[in-house]
């Protein structure tokens, strides 16, 4: 007995068969009612000896009988010649045939547990063999059932033989080029059962896990082969495609490395701050996924490039660095965010010699709640010094309050917190201030960007089907940049007042930055207030804070008065972002004048030049003012977003 399993390939094709009703249907040309045909309702002696044209006319002919009667068939066995290979002859059963196998090979303690029993030895069938003229005939029929006969036609479908909508070839296509458009299997359950004919019986997740997973198979040796595929197609479309494939000796994938044109495009641009974090499984190979992930000029997550790794050593990320570097026009970073893993930090040592590090903060805080819970729960103050002690200002104060938590609180060589003071340059905000990190402390927009992959990507995913999704991310992301783009374009922000500082910060300044600005801008009009600490010729010292705020958070301005405008701030989060505005006056760049002019006239004190003629002639403009003004113009039009002032400073200065 030779018993048969086919596997019907399918590939994935646009869906047209859709009815007048806008259902998706199995066969156009065939009635595939659920009604009980008087036909099928037949009694044994009618059965046998019936002919048929194929093996498959014969199944569809018993399955509608079983469903008139209220079972379910599969089939039994296959025979076929052996000297041919051709088939003579078929055994189609009740579902409920035969009993469940219950040898058990292991022992009683690592036995796993059985499911429920379905089978009851049922012996009803039939067995089709086929004639000298090419034909198939009933030879055998068997109609005696042993157990219970579903009578309710809705129950009917739930037989494995009656529901098989989800196993036909539309609807595996359907499902195929849903997932590949990044739906999830549930998801793909419910966009089918809203299109399919009412008749058929409702898909499940499972089924259209299953239908996926036999699809997978198909690829089963492929992975990699599929990979460079996908890669080499992309080329044509992207020029600018960038990936590097590292391989062992026998010729499997260690370590993978993309980036596309337009992901090297960005970073150019926003290359300020990366955020790297490697905490995904997402491939049958059971490699970590490790994106390059930064921030544009919309505040919104972006992808750099993506990478599969073969483990999470120093050389691995050494490796990756150094290709992410050649993938960049050898441009580093400014900027990097990561976790604590020391590969990674000194990989980071290695590759980006020139770039500020910085540990995630949330990391940071999580540690914390695992080892100081002893000393809070010993000391009521210990939580509110360590917190001063951390919102250090000056590198003076986050020292000199060092020396005093070791002195109150004795703590042990090798502790947690001395080692995290030995590393402190890489997480404290008095050593970090100065850095732009785009309002970023840790790697949470690594975790939002993985988030996207959650659902349909998962230990058993191929590499093709992972690089497919990553370009679906990819291509989102674009996508959302570009809506802001527009609607940048196309809007002009509402200003709360006419001040001139708010109407240039709103014509230089995305929707999203823009909202930024109002928030600090409200703050610094209604909200702050200032004592003048001291005073001189060359520098003029302020406290600047909220009333409704302890003194001892506000914070400290500086305003030098030299050749040079020099304003600092102890918090050092913003730079001069505005024109200046003094009396009556607005002090400003004409437009024929370009940037490059204007900075020649400024190195060859020839800012008069630039000076309008009209406000010369004004009583209300001081002329020793203006030159300083102009400065502060400069300062804010510069190329690099890096190097200008922020908005809050230059209110503070008014």
């Amino acid at each position: 007995m030779d018993l048969e399993v086919h596997e019907e390939a399918f590939e994935t094709n646009l869906i047209d068969r859709i009815n007048s009703e806008r259902l998706l249907v199995i066969n156009s040309d065939s009635n595939v009612e659920r009604d009980i045909d008087s036909r099928y309702e037949k009694e044994a002696n009618d059965v046998k000896g019936m002919v048929f044209d194929t093996p498959d006319d014969a199944y569809d002919f018993y399955n509608r009988y079983m469903f008139s009667h209220g079972f379910g068939i599969r089939i039994h066995a296959v025979y076929k010649n052996k000297t041919t290979n051709e088939h003579y002859r078929k055994y189609y059963v009740c579902n409920k045939e035969g009993f469940k196998d219950l040898k058990c090979k292991s022992s009683m303690e690592n036995a796993k547990k059985r499911r429920r029993d379905l089978r009851t030895g049922c012996k009803a069938c039939i067995r089709i063999s086929k004639g000298k003229d090419g034909k198939w005939f009933v030879d055998i029929f068997n109609n005696s059932h042993n157990h219970e006969l579903t009578i309710t036609p809705t129950k009917v479908m739930k037989h494995r033989s009656h529901g098989k909508f989800h196993r036909s070839l539309v609807c595996k296509s359907l499902m195929a080029e849903l997932s590949q458009s990044g739906l999830k299997p549930c998801q793909i359950k419910k966009v089918i059962n809203t299109m399919k004919n009412p008749d058929e019986n409702d898909v499940t997740s499972k089924q259209c896990s299953d239908v996926l997973a036999n699809q997978r198979k198909q690829y089963k040796g492929k992975e990699f082969y599929g990979l460079i595929k996908h890669f080499q197609d992309k080329l044509l479309e992207d020029p600018n495609l960038y990936f590097v494939v590292d391989l062992f000796d026998y010729g499997s994938p260690r370590n993978i490395f993309w980036a596309d044109g337009r992901s090297r495009d960005s970073y150019i641009k926003f290359r300020d701050v990366v955020v790297f974090d490697v905490t995904y499984m997402t491939n049958k190979f059971k490699m970590p996924f490790a994106p390059f992930v930064g921030v544009n000029h919309h505040g919104q997550s972006i992808l750099f490039g993506g990478a599969l790794l073969e483990n999470e050593k120093q050389d691995t990320f050494e490796w990756l660095f150094q290709t992410f570097i050649k993938c960049m026009f050898d441009k580093h970073p400014l900027a990097i965010i990561t976790d604590q893993d020391k590969a990674i930090c000194n990989a980071i040592k290695t590759a980006f010699p020139n770039t500020q590090h910085r540990y995630c903060s949330w990391h940071i805080k999580k540690h914390e709640t695992e080892h100081l819970r002893g000393l809070k729960v010993h000391y009521s103050d210990f939580e509110e010094d360590h917190k001063q002690w951390k919102k250090s200002d000056t590198i003076e104060e986050f020292e000199t309050r060092w020396e005093s938590l070791c002195a109150k609180y004795n703590f042990e060589s090798g502790s947690w917190l001395t080692e995290m003071y030995k590393q402190r340059k890489l997480w404290a905000k008095a050593f970090l201030k100065d850095c732009f990190f785009a309002g970023m402390t840790s790697s949470g927009r690594s975790e939002s960007i993985l988030s996207f992959f959650d659902g349909y990507v998962n230990s058993n995913t191929m590499l093709n089907e992972f690089v497919v999704q990553y370009d679906k991310a990819v291509e989102a992301r674009g996508v959302t940049e570009e809506d802001e783009d527009v609607g940048c374009m196309n809007s002009k922000p509402n200003f709360s007042s006419v001040n001139p500082i708010e109407a240039k910060a709103g014509s230089r300044y995305t929707k999203q930055l823009f909202k930024v600005f109002m928030n600090e801008w409200t703050q610094a009009t209604f909200n702050l207030t200032h004592e003048t600490i001291s005073k001189s010729l060359e520098e003029i010292n302020y406290n600047v804070g909220q009333l409704n705020i302890d003194k001892i958070y506000w914070r400290n301005v500086k305003f030098r008065l030299s050749d040079k405008l020099d304003v600092t701030c102890s918090c050092s989060k913003w730079t001069l972002d505005t024109r200046y505005k003094l009396t009556d006056c607005t002090i400003g760049i004409e437009d024929r004048h370009s940037g490059n002019e204007a900075w020649k006239c400024w190195q060859d004190r020839t800012t008069a030049r630039l000076i309008d003629p009209l406000m010369k002639n004004m009583a209300s403009c001081s002329l020793h003012d203006i030159p300083r003004s102009i400065h502060i113009v400069l300062l804010c039009l510069q190329e690099n977003a890096v190097d200008r002032p922020t908005t809050s400073s230059i209110v503070k200065i008014l």
